[in-house]
């Protein structure tokens, strides 16, 4: 049973608590806001030149360095990216299209940005996606470039529109 005491969030003295889609409908303080990925990777040194570069090339700034990871920030406080080889890792592979993460998308300022990334990818690991339908290979209204690292991550970088 609830204490009788007034609370903001939660129901009203002496009623029951929501339940069904109700009970999962609000919100918590501050809720929703990305803290930070995680990704487990087989090659640790591999990883961090690959999503260094376009996490650096995004704006992030190195974060967080130990024996099995590291991870790139968008300012203090802000969202962070983290690559680790993990001890416990089992495979060797990320396969996209398996049930789990498909992909990250990520914000590029301009198509000329997104032009600049596309040039300079595979001299850092990346291979583009859908080259025959690029920029627009998620449809004509999107324009997004699509990579993907030696290790299966795919990454989409998607154009913000103004």
């Amino acid at each position: 049973m609830m204490p009788d005491v007034p609370d903001a969030v939660g129901p009203e003295p002496g009623t029951a608590p929501p339940q069904g889609p109700a009970a999962s409908a609000r919100a918590v303080g501050g809720g929703g806001v990305l803290h930070h990925i995680e990704l487990w990777v087989p090659d640790l040194a591999r990883a961090e030149r690959s999503w260094g570069w376009l996490l650096t090339r995004l704006g992030a700034e190195p974060y967080q360095s130990w024996e099995h990871g590291r991870s790139w920030r968008w300012g203090p406080g802000g969202t962070y990216v983290v690559v680790e080889q993990s001890p416990a890792l089992v495979g060797d592979r990320h396969e996209r299209r398996s049930p789990g993460l498909n992909h990250l998308a990520l914000w590029v300022g301009s198509p000329d940005e997104l032009h600049a990334l596309i040039e300079d990818a595979p001299a850092h690991g990346w291979t583009l996606m859908f080259a025959d339908r690029h920029p627009f290979a998620g449809g004509p209204d999107h324009r997004a470039g699509y990579l993907e690292d030696a290790d299966g991550y795919e990454v989409e970088l998607v154009v913000e529109t103004r």
